[in-house]
C-alpha cells in the first residue's frame, strides 16, 4: 500500500507547523523567539503553549505525559504522569499547566551523582526545554527536559551541552563581527550522528547469559567465516532485515527523526543508519530516541539489536560516526571552503580554530569517546587509533602550507573523474579522498569524529568540541580586535600563520592504522591513551577544568563529579563482565566439558571392548585436552573470583579502574583463550548456548 511520507513524517511531533497552527499569534512568536534566540521565556506563554500541547497531544490518544530526561547512565529517563484532574463533584478533566509544562519534580537520589551531593538530597528538577519537539510515543506526550539537582548543578548531559552551545555561539558570532560579517547575530552548530548495529535472533539471545547481561560475547569460538569475503558491506539486504529497517524508518520518521541512509555493514550480522544533519541538542535527542527504537522494533521482529562496541571478538566492532559543522542563522556553512579556500579568510580562521582547539584539547576528545566497550574497538584495525589527529586531505593541507611558507597556492582546479568508460557520466571528484583511519576527518563541509563508540552518546563529544574551539575562537578575536578593516586581510594571514607552526603537529593524513604512525605521534607530542582508566585522569587536569569554567559549562564540583562517575561506570562494567564470565564458566560451560569428555571417554571404552583392534588415540587425545582444559579453567575461576573481591576493596575508583583494566580483564582473556579453544573441539548441540555460527548467519 501506498504511503504519504511526507504526512507520515513528524505526524507524532509537536512541531513548527502544530505550533503556527494551535498557538496565538504572539505565543508562537514569542516561543519562536525564544527557540531562535534562547531568550527567556514567561510562564503566560508556557500557559498557552502547555493548554495547545495537551490538546494537540490527546487528539493524538496521549493519556499521559512525562518529562524525558537524560542523566549520567548513558540511557534516557521518564517519570509519566496523567492528564487527568479530579473536579469538586469527583469527575475528572483533562488538564497541563504552564506550571507542569516548565517544571517537574523527579527524584533525584537514585541517579548517578558522583559525590556531587548526599544520597539523602533526593529532590531534583527537571527544566522545559523547549529548543527541542515534544512528541508522543507509545500514549505518552514526551517532553524533553534537562535535568538538575536542588542545588541547580547539572546532573544530565543535555545542560552542559546547551551551555556548550551558547558558548560557541556567543564567541563565533563576536569573531564574525570583527570580519565584517555582522548580519549573524547566532551561530549552531549542527551534527548526524551515524550510528552502526547488529542485528540477531532473539531466541538466539536468550540463550546467552553474557548478551543479556553484558550486551558482548565473553566466549565464542570464530566461525569458519567471518567478514573476510568482504560481501556484506553494502550488499543486498535480506528479507528480515530489510523488513526491520522499513519498520524502523516508519517508525522513526512519525516522530520527525530524518533517517535516511541505511546498508550492512562491514560484519556479519552487522548494519548502519544515518540520519540528516540538525542542530546538535535536537540531533542528541533524537539518537538517544534512534537507539531505543531500533531496539523495540526489532523486538517486534523476533530480533535483538545490539549496540555494544564489540559484541563479537574476531570481527568488526560497531561505532557512531559524529559529523560536526557549524552554521549561522544567515544560512551560511562555516565549514564551506567555497571554490577557494586560499583567499575565504572566514572559512580559514574556522578552519584554524577547529585545529588548535583538537590539538590542544585532544585529551578531552579522547575522553568523549571513552568507555570499557569502546576500549575493545579503538586501535584494532576496524576503528581510528586512539591516537587523535586531523585528516586534511591534500588540497587544504597545501593551503596551510603556503600561509606558513609565505608561497603561492595555485588556483583550486575542478578535476573530471575519468572512468574509461564513455557511456558513463562525468561528473568532478572531491578535492581530496576520505581517510577512513583518521579519528577527526575534514569531509569538504564538516567534520567527522570517528572515534565514538555506538552505544554513546553523542552529547559528550559535541559538549567538548563546542567549548574547545569557542576557546580557539575567543583568543582568535583577541588577537584581531580593533584591526582596521583594510588590515583585516594581512592580520588574518598572520594569525594563521602563527597557528599553523604551533598545532600542525596534529594533522596527519596518512594511515592511522601504522606502527610507524604510533612512533611518529610519539615524536609529535600527541597523546596515546589506550584505555578509559588511561583517559580520565585528564578530565580533572587544570587545563581542562579552566577550559569547562572560563566558558561556564560545568563548575569544577560538577567536573569532578563526572569524573568519578566515568569511573565508577567503568569498575562497574568489567566487575559485571566478570561475574557473568564466572557463572557461564562455572554454572554452564564447564559440565558441558565433564559431559562430553565423559561421553568420549565411554564411547571409546565400548570401541575397545567391541574391536580391540581399533586405534583410540585420537580419542584419548581429545579427552586428554578436554580434561586440561577443565583443570585449567577451573583454577583460573578460583583466581577470578578473587581478583573480583580484590577489585571491591578498593580505596579509589581510579585505583579499582586501573586494576580491572590491567589484572582482571587480562584474566577474563586467558580464561576466554583455554575456553574457546575447548569449545572449538565440542559439538554445537553438547554446548550450553548457541555458537558464533548460529549468532552471527541465522538472520
Amino acid at each position: 500500500m501506498k504511503k504519504d511520507i511526507p504526512a507520515l513524517y513528524g505526524s507524532l511531533v509537536f512541531n513548527d507547523k502544530i505550533m503556527r497552527n494551535k498557538l496565538p499569534k504572539d505565543v508562537y512568536k514569542a516561543l519562536r523567539k525564544t527557540i531562535e534566540n534562547g531568550t527567556h521565556l514567561e510562564l503566560e506563554v508556557a500557559n498557552s503553549v502547555a493548554v495547545a500541547m495537551k490538546e494537540w497531544a490527546v487528539e493524538n490518544g496521549a493519556t499521559h505525559f512525562t518529562h524525558w530526561f537524560q542523566p549520567m547512565t548513558g540511557f534516557t529517563a521518564e517519570k509519566h504522569d496523567s492528564f487527568i484532574s479530579t473536579t469538586s463533584n469527583g469527575e475528572v478533566i483533562m488538564d497541563f499547566s504552564g506550571k507542569e509544562l516548565v517544571k517537574g519534580e523527579p527524584d533525584a537520589s537514585s541517579f548517578p551523582s558522583g559525590g556531587l551531593r548526599a544520597t539523602f538530597e533526593a529532590r531534583g528538577y527537571t527544566a522545559w526545554d523547549p529548543t527541542s519537539p515534544a512528541f508522543i510515543k507509545d500514549g505518552t506526550l514526551y517532553i524533553p527536559t534537562a535535568f538538575c539537582s536542588y542545588g541547580g548543578e547539572a546532573l544530565d548531559k543535555k545542560t552542559p551541552l546547551l551551555r556548550s552551545m551558547e558558548a560557541l555561539s556567543s564567541e563565533a558570532v563576536k569573531i564574525l563581527h570583527i570580519l565584517g560579517n555582522t548580519a549573524v547575530t547566532h551561530v549552531s552548530t549542527t551534527i548526524g550522528p551515524e550510528q552502526e548495529y547488529f542485528l540477531i535472533d532473539k531466541e538466539l539471545y536468550r540463550q546467552r547469559r553474557d548478551l543479556v547481561f553484558c550486551g558482548r560475547t565473553l566466549l565464542g569460538a570464530p566461525a569458519p567465516r567471518g567478514q573476510e569475503m568482504e560481501d556484506h558491506y553494502f550488499g543486498a539486504l535480506k528479507p528480515r532485515v530489510a523488513a526491520y529497517m522499513h519498520d524502523l524508518d516508519e517508525e522513526l520518521w512519525k516522530l520527525g527523526i530524518p533517517a535516511k541512509t541505511k546498508h550492512n555493514e562491514v560484519a556479519p550480522s552487522q548494519h548502519e543508519l544515518a540520519p540528516i544533519f540538525d542542530t546538535a541538542n535536537v540531533a542528541v535527542d533524537h539518537n538517544q530516541l534512534t537507539m531505543e527504537i531500533m531496539k523495540k522494533v526489532a523486538d517486534n521482529h523476533g530480533l535483538t539489536c545490539l549496540l555494544h562496541e564489540k559484541p563479537f571478538e574476531g570481527i568488526n566492532g560497531s561505532g557512531k560516526h559524529n559529523n560536526w559543522s557549524i552554521s549561522t542563522n544567515t544560512g551560511e556553512n562555516l565549514l564551506d571552503p567555497g571554490s577557494t579556500p586560499a583567499q575565504n579568510i572566514q572559512f580559514l580562521v574556522f578552519l584554524m580554530a577547529v585545529i588548535k582547539a583538537v590539538d590542544e584539547y585532544a585529551d578531552l576528545m579522547r575522553i568523549s569517546a571513552s568507555s570499557a566497550g569502546n576500549d575493545h574497538r579503538l586501535g584494532g584495525n576496524e576503528a581510528p587509533p586512539a591516537i587523535v589527529s586531523i585528516f586534511l586531505g591534500d588540497e587544504l593541507t597545501a593551503v596551510l602550507k603556503s600561509i606558513e611558507e609565505d608561497t603561492y597556492f595555485g588556483e583550486h582546479q575542478n578535476v573530471q573523474l575519468e572512468t574509461g568508460a564513455h557511456v558513463l557520466p562525468h561528473f568532478v571528484k572531491d578535492n581530496t579522498d576520505r581517510n577512513r583511519t583518521s579519528p577527526f576527518a575534514f569531509t569538504g563541509n564538516k567534520f567527522e569524529f570517528r572515534m565514538l563508540g555506538s552505544s554513546a552518546s553523542v552529547a559528550t563529544p559535541n559538549i567538548i568540541l563546542n567549548t574547545a574551539v569557542a576557546e580557539a575562537l575567543s583568543q582568535f578575536a583577541k588577537e584581531l580586535e580593533g584591526t582596521a578593516p583594510e588590515e583585516m586581510e594581512h592580520a588574518v594571514h598572520e594569525l594563521i600563520k602563527r597557528a599553523v607552526k604551533k598545532h600542525k603537529k596534529v594533522i596527519f593524513n596518512g594511515n592511522g592504522y601504522t606502527e610507524e604512525w604510533i612512533e611518529e605521534a610519539k615524536k609529535r607530542g600527541l597523546y596515546n591513551l589506550v584505555s578509559t582508566p588511561d583517559c580520565l585522569p585528564q578530565f580533572i587536569a587544570d587545563k581542562n577544568v579552566e577550559l569547562f569554567t572560563k566558558h561556564h559549562i560545568f563548575t569544577k564540583e560538577e567536573i569532578f563529579s563526572r569524573y568519578e562517575i566515568l569511573l565508577e561506570n567503568y569498575v562497574k562494567t568489567i566487575s559485571i563482565e566478570a561475574k557473568t564470565m564466572k557463572e557461564m564458566l562455572a554454572k554452564d560451560f564447564l559440565p558441558a566439558v565433564e559431559r562430553y569428555a565423559a561421553a568420549v571417554s565411554d564411547n571409546m571404552r565400548s570401541m575397545k571392548a567391541l574391536a580391540p583392534s581399533v586405534p583410540t588415540a585420537s580419542a584419548a587425545s581429545l579427552v586428554a585436552f578436554l580434561g586440561e582444559a577443565y583443570e585449567k579453567i577451573s583454577s583460573s575461576l578460583d583466581v577470578l573470583e578473587k581478583e573480583i573481591q580484590e577489585t571491591d576493596k578498593k580505596t579509589s575508583m581510579q585505583e579499582a579502574a586501573d586494576y580491572c583494566h590491567n589484572t582482571l580483564l587480562a584474566s577474563m582473556e586467558e580464561l576466554r583463550k583455554t575456553a574457546d579453544e575447548a569449545e572449538a573441539k565440542i559439538p554445537d548441540e553438547e554446548l550450553p548456548y548457541p555458537t558464533y555460527d548460529a549468532l552471527l548467519f541465522s538472520v
